[in-house]
């Protein structure tokens, strides 16, 4: 088991990934405005979920071995600008429902099933190589062979991020939620919130197509 004082180190160090302007908290943030908070909280599921699977990758070795063979990093990385850039054309396209629209009065039935807003808030996270690279740089400088297993401390590592972004996310969940019905009363702000969604995930697209994470 990793001592507490290591957990603390690596909990900041996870805090500050979580608080940084990403795919996750722009789509959650976005989510939970135009679709209310079951849509917010269901989509935080789905991002939650692309957690786990990168912090397994992470335990049983694997993520160290696709970033040391560049073409699969690569692949990884471009299927992430690919969606991103998805997600902004899907907001602006003409004559289609944005993804990210309001489409129904707060409150009433769900317009998107719980199975798409899972899934694209997993495809968000999972596709997104930065996850990854977080991981792999800073879970072996927290792990030390004489702490036991390490399959066991990278595990408790992941389960100490995870934990850490389930309740970040969530309080922004909750907040943006409230903002709505606002939205909601306001249908001209919808056209701007649609454009600015679209550039900021394009912006994001172009960040991680130039940036190569090596």
């Amino acid at each position: 088991m990793l001592p507490i004082n290591e957990l603390l180190l690596f909990s900041l160090a996870a805090l500050g990934l979580v608080l940084t302007p990403g795919p996750n908290m722009i789509y959650l943030i976005s989510r939970s405005i135009t679709q209310g908070r079951r849509a917010g909280i269901v989509s935080l599921a789905g991002v939650l979920t692309g957690f786990w699977v990168h912090i397994l990758l992470v335990s049983a070795g694997l993520t160290a071995i696709f970033m040391a063979i560049p073409i699969v990093y690569e692949l990884l990385r471009w299927l992430g600008v690919g969606y991103l850039l998805y997600l902004a054309w899907e907001a602006i396209k003409p004559g289609s429902v944005s993804p990210f629209e309001v489409k129904n009065v707060v409150g009433t039935s769900s317009h998107d099933s719980t199975g798409k807003l899972f899934r694209m808030g997993f495809l968000t996270n999972v596709l997104n190589p930065k996850v990854a690279v977080f991981y792999v740089s800073f879970f072996p400088q927290f792990t030390r062979p004489e702490y036991g297993s390490l399959w066991t401390q990278n595990v408790q590592l992941g389960i100490t991020q995870l934990l850490i972004s389930a309740t970040v996310n969530l309080l922004i969940v909750l907040s943006a939620a409230r903002m709505a019905r606002w939205f909601q009363a306001r249908p001209s702000y919808i056209k701007l919130q649609k454009w600015l969604m679209a550039s900021i995930l394009t912006s994001l697209a172009v960040r991680m197509a130039i940036d190569k994470g090596k």
